[in-house]
């Protein structure tokens, strides 16, 4: 019952004070419940509300500059109640009938954030920001109804097999491989040149769980209760040179790369590659890597607990010149020095309204000029997710 047990609201005043947080109960009715009384059947003894029945939206900031670049590359994505997930995927049918939940019927509101660092041009992090989006959304409603004819699931094993078919199915319609929708027709087309490619971090938000993936060197770190915990690797590349067969010539090409991971060495190496120097980096696009350099993500699956504070996504030319560990102390000092000299706080779940937060916006900006004053070389994108509950703005007029 632990993961159950992630975030509760522990009595009747502090279940109201949570509404007026912006957190409130699910409409089970939509879902195929029955509404009310199955959300009354997700209230325990003592007043105690499980976290499943909670919305608990976020709020975010975003900033993003080409820095000293040439060009802009970067791209990001917020997508607030993006797609519903399946509570199966987040807990045991045991834990959940314990709560007197429907565990085949019961769907989480879920939010999405990403960042898409782009190399050799933009296009691909582009495209990445518009369509991550939809084929996860279409995976998870496939499987939320495969899930209704298996028994126990494993959720890390799911969240591998759910992510790692959108990131393929992203590579392989950026390179062409399979059809997507041009000009309104469905057509096998590349979406850029053999050399353009990009990263991909991305959090998925519910109420009760973080879900990251990450393919690259961008990261997320989430900042919990003063300290920071990185939940992503870093798969960076250098290209110096790295000696691959080639189907053109029997002299092969030569690229090189510097090793730190053996893991990816040795798959590389099990692919008939001879790696000289490696630092390996996993990405969509980059036709020419191929089969080398791969799209699949790294995915960490994260209960959340009360002290989760602020969630951190950015590309490396924020982490090239900043640690995890200021990251997290200049975005906690930026939200809270807002919310003090404005006198309030803000919503979690304005009704309507899903525009950026000013408190995260401040901590954005904060992070991608000091980012800016530390010399890095690089494009620079930052997004910021406030996770604490916060009363709403009292309209004074």
């Amino acid at each position: 019952m632990a993961a159950a047990a992630a975030i509760c609201v522990e009595d009747e005043a502090a279940c109201a004070a949570a509404e007026c947080a912006g957190i409130e109960k699910l409409d089970l009715a939509a879902g195929g419940g029955g509404g009310v009384a199955e959300a009354k059947a997700g209230v325990a003894g003592g007043g105690k509300r499980s976290v499943y029945l909670m919305d608990c939206a976020p709020v975010w900031g975003v900033a993003s500059t080409r820095g000293r670049s040439a060009e802009m590359e970067d791209a990001c994505a917020a997508a607030p109640r993006f797609a519903d997930v399946p509570v199966r995927l987040l807990a045991s049918r045991r834990d959940l009938d314990g709560l007197g939940l429907d565990a085949d019927e019961l769907r989480l509101p879920a939010h999405l954030f990403g960042v898409f660092d782009g190399h050799g041009g933009a296009e691909v992090a582009n495209y990445c920001r518009e369509r991550l989006q939809v084929l996860l959304s279409q995976e998870l409603r496939r499987l939320g109804e495969d899930l209704k004819e298996v028994g126990e699931v494993d959720m890390k094993e799911h969240w591998d097999e759910l992510f790692s078919k959108c990131f393929q199915r992203l590579d392989d319609e950026v390179s062409g491989r399979v059809s997507r929708l041009v000009g309104g027709v469905q057509e096998p087309r590349t979406v850029a040149p053999e050399n353009v490619g990009s990263t991909a971090v991305v959090a998925v938000v519910c109420s009760s769980h973080l879900v990251i993936a990450n393919c690259g060197d961008s990261r997320v770190v989430l900042c919990r209760g003063k300290e920071p915990a990185a939940w992503s690797i870093d798969h960076k590349v250098r290209f110096f040179s790295l000696s691959l067969r080639s189907t053109r010539s029997s002299c092969g090409s030569h690229l090189l790369f510097q090793p730190d991971r053996k893991d990816e060495r040795a798959r590389i190496e099990a692919l008939g590659g001879k790696v000289i120097q490696w630092n390996g980096y996993r990405v969509s696009g980059d036709r020419y890597l191929k089969p080398f350099v791969i799209p699949k993500p790294e995915v960490t699956v994260i209960p959340r607990a009360k002290d989760d504070d602020c969630l951190i996504l950015a590309s490396d030319g924020l982490w090239d010149v900043v640690s995890n560990e200021e990251a997290c102390k200049v975005a906690r000092r930026q939200i809270q020095l807002w919310h003090k000299n404005n006198g309030a706080t803000a919503s979690l779940c304005d009704e309507g309204d899903e525009s950026t937060d000013p408190a995260a916006q401040s901590a954005a900006d904060y992070l991608m000029r000091l980012a800016l004053k530390k010399g890095t070389e690089d494009n620079i994108t930052v997004i910021v997710v406030d996770l604490k509950p916060r009363k709403k703005l009292k309209n004074n007029s």
